[in-house]
């Protein structure tokens, strides 16, 4: 079984750049790509800002920031991740987007690279038909901040090999994190089960079922949730949660993945959440408070 050393990470948004704080702070030498050296500065900064809380707060030593810093390395050209032995990607949920990108990579990386994909929603067999190597794609689903959060999913295709698998699942723990072993249907474990429930929460405001804080305080301290599920849609991004239900929905055609008339109504006036300031609630003030959506 070949030995992972080198870690590339396309995109380095968000999740791309967590991705890439922890495969840095797990010693693997570790390369982003992205389009432009400014969302690399940005990144950074917000890696930067991220493991020094970390150290802060006793989890990481010093020494292991300076270490990780070290380790990373950005580009803005596809081609300069062929000598990773693995590649996980992490840009925008477009499949043509992300297809583009594999392509590209997949005549330039040796035999031995595996391909993974940190898509929430979309399927992994759709990204590992548009390159010749099936047999060494997975998905590794990591969660929202990544160096906090223990979860990662790998997800096997109809076609992902047994070494393929056994090296992305060592890989994941080798993050520390707890790997779980998912199929390859769009929404694997996490979302299958969540993109409804956070639906079947818009719908029950909607329909005049109880209020916007109500309905987070009854599942927060009912079910003993750390936080309600209108409150998490806006740390998520209504923006995200609409796209990731639009794909499940025409993946499944199943009515508890349809995105509420709410849901679509809130995204297209910019009400995404604490990204664009405003939601279900207003985030300018401290503590945030109701928004009024005139229902």
């Amino acid at each position: 079984m070949t030995e992972i050393k080198r870690a590339g990470v396309l995109g380095c948004g968000l999740m791309g750049s967590g991705i890439a704080q922890v495969a840095a702070t797990a010693g693997y030498d570790t390369l982003v790509r992205d389009v432009s050296k400014e969302i690399w500065d940005r990144a950074r900064a917000g890696i930067e800002k991220s493991l020094a809380k970390l150290v802060e707060k006793g989890k990481l030593p010093a020494a292991n920031r300076e270490a990780a810093l070290k380790r990373l390395s950005f580009t803005t050209a596809t081609a300069d991740l062929k000598s990773c032995d693995i590649v996980i990607e992490a840009v925008t949920e477009d499949l043509a987007l992300k297809n583009a990108l594999f392509k590209e990579l997949d005549g330039l990386t040796g035999p031995a690279t595996i391909f993974a994909s940190n898509t929430s929603s979309l399927t992994i067999a759709a990204m590992a038909a548009a390159t010749q190597r099936g047999d060494r794609f997975v998905g590794l689903h990591f969660f929202n901040p990544v160096p906090l959060m223990p979860l990662v999913e790998v997800v096997r295709t109809v076609t992902t090999s047994e070494e393929t698998f056994r090296r992305a699942f060592a890989f994941a723990k080798s993050l520390g994190k707890e790997a779980v072993a998912a199929k390859d249907n769009s929404g694997f474990i996490v979302n299958l089960l969540l993109v409804p429930y956070l639906l079947d929460a818009i719908r029950a405001v909607e329909r005049g079922v109880a209020s916007v804080p109500d309905v987070d305080k009854a599942m927060q301290l009912g079910c003993g949730y750390p936080m309600g599920p209108l409150t998490l849609l806006d740390l998520v991004g209504l923006d995200t949660t609409y796209r990731i239900a639009e794909i499940m929905f025409t993946e499944y055609r199943e009515q508890r993945y349809a995105p509420p008339p709410l849901l679509k109504h809130m995204v297209i006036a910019g009400l995404n959440g604490r990204k664009s300031g405003k939601g279900f609630y207003d985030y300018s003030v401290d503590p945030p408070t109701l928004v009024d959506l005139g229902i």
